[in-house]
């Protein structure tokens, strides 16, 4: 059972970085932003290629990060300076990114073997695979939650989060919400970036279509963390987003062992999520019922 626990609850703190950048796009600028299943492979070509070519594992998240970021600009300026609508730039974005990232890795898929990644670098000191898996994604979602925390309390960070909340008040209160929409959103790409980074070391392999389906995986950790964790500060928000995300593997893991075809995990998530984004309206209609009754 720990073999399988450990590697899971692992895997549920790589993807964490994706779901706290769909956090900050769909809950904190109240944006659909679908670009990540564009950026997410980004960070993992960007991140391989620069692992194969020698630059190391420092620079490698360091321009996967840059890449991922410099794409949510693009969704940002489409959406704020050519007023194309946030949910068609994004698709626009990821369309985009299909090509280039088959640019970067100049074919559908780069392999890491032989090749030293964070894990392994993690392994000589004498860690197993799965320790190394579970220490270096707790170290990624405990220093990337602490700056975000941070961040996000800062005054620019506050201007984002009253841009999300009410775009009008916040121009009222001499907020550039055009700006704060595209930081926002270079923000977001930047940590899926690094999710892509990180997963494609922990898989041994970057390929152009593993983002395919990571705007539901994303949702799917961040509706389950909401429901199962609670909202009640902003600290606890980010929290519940990597539970979420831990939850959502831990469920995968368990449908999987249960005997359910690979190939109905897709269906299987997204009537997850319908189910979590219901729960809310759910428990209104039960205490209503209750009251009456």
């Amino acid at each position: 059972m720990l073999d399988i626990l450990v590697p899971t609850i692992a895997q549920g703190l790589l993807w964490a970085l994706l779901a706290l950048g769909v956090y900050i796009t769909f809950r904190v600028l109240d944006i659909a932003d679908l670009s990540v299943e564009g950026t997410f492979p980004l960070g993992a070509a960007v991140a391989a290629t620069a692992l194969v070519s020698g630059w190391g594992i420092a620079a490698a998240f360091v321009l996967a990060a840059a890449a991922g970021a410099l794409a949510g600009v693009v969704t940002g300026l489409l959406t704020t300076r050519l007023k194309i609508p946030a949910l068609l730039a994004g698709i626009l974005t990821m369309i985009g990114l299909y090509s280039i990232n088959l640019h970067v890795m100049g074919k559908a898929n780069v392999a890491l073997l032989r090749v030293e990644t964070v894990f392994t670098l993690a392994e000589d000191f004498g860690l197993t695979p799965a320790m190394a898996l579970l220490v270096v994604g707790a170290a990624a979602v405990l220093v990337v939650g602490l700056v975000i925390y941070w961040f996000f309390g800062t005054e620019l960070g506050t201007a984002i989060r009253a841009t999300g909340s009410n775009a009008q008040m916040a121009r009222a209160q001499g907020v550039n919400t055009s700006r704060m929409v595209v930081l926002g959103l270079l923000i977001s790409n930047a940590l899926v970036a690094l999710s892509g980074a990180l997963v494609a070391q922990a898989n041994g392999f970057a390929d152009v279509g593993m983002g395919t389906g990571t705007i539901v995986i994303g949702l799917a950790s961040v509706i389950i963390g909401e429901v199962l964790f609670g909202t009640r500060s902003f600290k606890n928000c980010l929290i519940s987003v990597i539970l979420g995300s831990i939850v959502y593997r831990l469920v995968i893991a368990v449908v999987l062992a249960l005997g359910m075809p690979p190939n109905d995990l897709k269906l299987f998530t997204a009537i997850l999520v319908a189910a979590a984004l219901a729960m809310p309206l759910m428990r209104e209609k039960i205490r209503s019922r209750r009251v009456r009754g």
